[in-house]
């Protein structure tokens, strides 16, 4: 595969070259005065991308699979309930995770392509009179299928059901890609990566914690030691961590939330729906559809995009590496073989974009499927074209 050639999967992502550059420092004592001008500018940074005022944050050497898992061992005790949807591989995964941890997992099942099931949620509280519940488990953008939930709805379910449950939220792929609430959706822990919105390679766990989650801290009793918050949080107060950070990708991440914040979150967003409105205008242009059933549950960060009945999608996967040098993502768990995945984040424009809709084109012609040539990319330029005046006009 051509290193020359972006990217299109929902992550890791295309990684602009000032961040590459930002995370290629010499060796540096983390312990020397210099480190806290990296550590807590990346902390304040996170924290006004999560749009929070209250928000604690806490950067782990991990993965976003390691975010949950912070989440959930640092505010839980052994036997706990926790209420959560399966409605994707990451819901799916988390699941497991507090499985996993002897936690008791309320799980609602819904078909993939649907959101989280705001009304079930609001039931399964209002019934939960003893509040057993402790923490409720909500997929923002669910990777798998390019379907994003209404986490604002899950929210006022728990307000609702005056229910007093801890409110975890998955957005590693939609914070600094899609609008995201920190405090206005009266989130408690909200967990990303370094690898999605923020153009980083993997290798940082972000977190969020509200006042409420830092309470249950000390009462919680599952197992945790490098992802215990309680040593970070100690760390941070004397400028260091507990133990060696990823001193190269805190830089990069300082770096990125500079940029961010540069071009403006609402730019941000609004570069994000706009590129993935050109890709859905190819996905119908070429007559097929999203794995996500219902425009309002269309992803801005990735489209799940469905192959005819019969046809291994996998093979769009695999021959557009093969013979373009092109990453396409692969449908996952209970979709994998039925979709392939365009992913429109990060570091991304309208004309990287058409580059991949025009891959994608090719890849499904030479595969055998009644697709026209150019159909997808004219439609998606359209979009741009439109988009770019508007712009334009406005800029006037």
């Amino acid at each position: 595969m051509s290193t020359q050639n972006p990217v299109f999967i929902p992550g890791p992502t295309n990684m602009p070259e000032v961040l590459r550059r930002a995370c290629d420092i010499p060796t540096m004592d983390h312990r020397s005065a210099a480190f806290p001008e990296i550590l807590h500018p990346a902390l304040e940074g996170v924290k006004r991308v999560l749009k929070s005022t209250e928000a604690e944050v806490f950067i782990f050497p991990a993965t976003g699979t390691a975010g949950w898992e912070a989440a959930i061992c640092n505010t839980l005790c052994a036997g706990d309930t926790v209420l959560a949807a399966r409605n994707g591989m990451f819901s799916h995964k988390w699941i497991d995770m507090c499985n996993r941890h002897g936690l008791k997992v309320i799980q609602i099942d819904v078909p993939w392509g649907e959101g989280l099931p705001v009304d079930a949620f609001a039931d399964a509280l209002k019934a939960d009179t003893d509040h057993k519940i402790k923490a409720v488990l909500a997929t923002h953008n669910e990777t798998a299928t390019g379907v994003v939930s209404d986490v604002a709805g899950v929210r006022k379910a728990l307000d609702a059901a005056n229910h007093p449950a801890l409110y975890f939220v998955d957005g590693v792929s939609s914070i600094g890609s899609m609008p995201f609430e920190f405090d206005g959706w009266g989130v408690d822990i909200a967990v990303t990566g370094s690898q999605k919105g923020f153009m980083l390679p993997a290798g940082l766990a972000i977190i969020g914690v509200s006042p409420k989650a830092m309470a249950a801290i000390d009462a919680a009793d599952l197992p945790r030691t490098f992802l215990d918050i309680r040593d970070m949080k100690k760390g941070y107060e004397a400028n260091a961590y507990p133990y060696t950070p990823s001193v190269g990708l805190l830089n990069g991440l300082k770096t990125a939330c500079d940029m961010i914040e540069a071009e403006g979150l609402e730019n941000v967003f609004a570069r994000h729906a706009r590129i993935a409105d050109g890709v859905r205008a190819a996905v119908k242009a070429w007559g097929l559809d999203l794995c996500a059933v219902s425009p309002d549950l269309y992803s801005n960060t990735v489209s799940a995009i469905q192959t005819p009945e019969g046809f291994d999608a996998g093979r769009i996967v695999s021959h557009a590496s093969t013979r373009y040098g092109v990453a396409f993502g692969a449908g996952l768990g209970d979709v994998a073989g039925k979709v392939f995945r365009i992913g429109h984040l990060g570091m991304l424009t309208d004309v990287m974009a058409l580059s991949g809709i025009a891959t994608a084109e090719m890849v499904m012609v030479d595969l055998g499927l009644d697709i026209t040539l150019g159909s997808g990319v004219a439609a998606a330029q359209e979009v741009y074209r439109q988009s770019a005046a508007a712009m334009a006009l406005a800029a006037e």
